[in-house]
């Protein structure tokens, strides 16, 4: 009866082979958790369009409205165009690139690198690859985020609510404020899941360190893309 040879260099094949199928199968592996992340941010990001496409809406029809209460026009124009001559200059100012630092999307990023780390899922390679987003994450974590809650736009002259430590655009917010006022009713702050219902022009004050930090979070991100 013939017998199969397990002389040394089958055995060096045997374990090659095996060795070139684990690495195989690995980057298969691999390759279809980045598929599956890909895929999970980008219907994040499509999320992130379609929450600023409203807020962007709710704040057309709401300027339309204040508009209307204060030229008290004799008769009622076309409150269609008014709505979406607003809607259209707001939306001209959108960058794709800000979609990226909505709350949602930015979570989501921070409970998948959470989870990378817990299963230790993520390789030495990739922690370099992450680390120019980190850095450009930091001013958006937390309570600290570079979108105004109102305007769903990056903020240039930010003011911050010394009672639930929330941003806002300094423009936006005080119109709002000033327009509920008007209609005696309180301003609720216009985070999502703040529980504060009653936001005064004094509880806003300046904050020109997490300016200084959103400009500087800007500009590391125009010189990566620059490179």
């Amino acid at each position: 009866m013939h017998q199969i040879s397990t002389t040394p260099r089958n055995r060096s094949r045997d374990l090659a082979l095996t060795e070139m199928t684990r690495r195989k199968q690995k980057r298969g592996r691999e390759k279809a958790k980045v598929e599956d992340e890909n895929c999970m941010e980008n219907v994040m990001l499509e999320y992130a369009a379609l929450d600023r496409e409203l807020n962007q809406y709710i704040w057309a029809v709401e300027g339309t409205v204040n508009q209307l209460k204060r030229d008290c026009p004799e008769t009622i124009p076309d409150l269609q165009s008014m709505v979406q001559e607003k809607l259209s200059t707001v939306q001209r100012k959108n960058c794709d690139a800000n979609l990226q630092k909505n709350e949602k999307f930015m979570q989501f990023k921070e409970q998948l690198r959470n989870l990378k780390q817990q299963y230790g899922l993520q390789e030495d390679s990739a922690v370099g690859e992450t680390e120019d987003q980190d850095d450009d994450m930091i001013v958006t974590q937390s309570q600290t985020n570079s979108i105004c809650p109102i305007t769903q736009l990056e903020m240039k002259n930010p003011v911050k609510n010394k009672v639930c430590g929330h941003y806002y655009e300094e423009e936006a917010i005080k119109k709002m404020i000033q327009s509920k006022q008007k209609r005696k009713k309180k301003a609720c702050c216009p985070k999502i899941g703040c529980s504060h219902s009653d936001v005064k022009l004094s509880d806003l004050v300046p904050t020109p360190a997490f300016k200084r930090a959103m400009e500087s979070s800007n500009k590391r991100m125009s010189d990566s893309q620059s490179k």
